[in-house]
């Protein structure tokens, strides 16, 4: 476990998935990321790369050949290496190798800083094309926010609080894991989404037409909570394990197949590219407080 820390917050990050382990508010003395219980989920905060959710069966096709992947894909499985390291700033770095390359057959480096100022995180994502062909990718979040934040209140007790006006709507997801090719009805016209376990009883909430770049979770009876922001991330993901005290704040460059999707990686919704030699850079921020 690798630690940064100020007079206002202390940051636990694992090498294993370059993964939050711990977010601490100092002055609030309170801890603001989930605790991995592995009876409900294990994870707390894996990065999701080089893709987002699932691809129909598993799997894509790229250059005339068939690729197998997982959910997420494989970063947050990978053991990541330091690269960078002072007191309030560290930055991990994963590669290619054998075993990326036989399911992903793109040369990369991927870099994730971890930055503090005040209360402030900076969660930055670095992208690199270190081959010599065009690659494509995803890449996200997936932060779990213990939730109720205080103790003595309950989950009910919580809502996000947009700082734009919303009308966007809710795209399910079906039984096997995929994207529907409707919206069903969700903000209308409002800039909050009280918060229920309820409400992630039909897997995670997908957005993928917010004008929001910010998101508050908060209550009105107490003044602990978080702001979260994500600029440049078309796609954000809200979700929670069945009957679990967290919830996930997930911004995407990128989303999961559909259940129509022709499985070409090219073709991919959300999919990003870059030329050989290019990069890529997305940062999202989580203030305590």
């Amino acid at each position: 476990m690798h630690i940064i820390e100020n007079d206002f917050i202390r940051v636990v990050i694992n090498e294993a998935g370059a993964e939050l382990n711990s977010l601490f508010n100092k002055v609030t003395g309170l801890e603001y990321l989930w605790s991995g219980d592995a009876a409900f989920w294990p994870k707390k905060s894996p990065v999701l790369f080089p893709i987002i959710g699932l691809l129909k069966d598993n799997r894509y096709y790229f250059d005339n050949k068939s690729y197998e992947l997982g959910r997420h894909g494989f970063a947050r499985e990978k053991i990541f290496s330091v690269t960078e390291a002072a007191p309030s700033a560290i930055c991990f770095e994963l590669q290619n190798d054998e075993s990326t390359l036989n399911v992903y057959p793109f040369p990369f480096s991927f870099s994730i800083k971890y930055t503090i100022e005040e209360s402030r995180l900076t969660v930055t994502y670095l992208v690199k094309n270190t081959g010599v062909e065009r690659m494509y990718f995803s890449v996200g979040a997936h932060p779990a926010f213990k939730l109720p934040v205080a103790d003595e209140l309950a989950y009910d007790d919580y809502y996000l609080l947009f700082n734009k006006t919303e009308n966007a709507g809710r795209w399910p997801i079906s039984a096997d894991g995929l994207i529907e090719t409707a919206a069903l009805p969700l903000l209308n016209d409002t800039n909050q989404l009280r918060l229920s376990k309820q409400l992630f009883y039909k897997d995670a909430i997908v957005l993928k037409t917010l004008q929001s770049d910010e998101v508050q979770l908060k209550s009105d009876k107490h003044p602990s909570g978080l702001t979260f922001s994500f600029k440049g991330f078309p796609y954000l993901g809200i979700w929670a394990a069945r009957d679990a005290d967290f919830v996930c704040i997930e911004p995407w460059c990128g989303v999961a197949d559909s259940v129509n999707a022709n499985q070409l990686l090219t073709d991919k919704e959300g999919i990003n590219d870059l030329a050989a030699g290019e990069d890529f850079e997305r940062a999202w921020t989580v203030t305590t407080w």
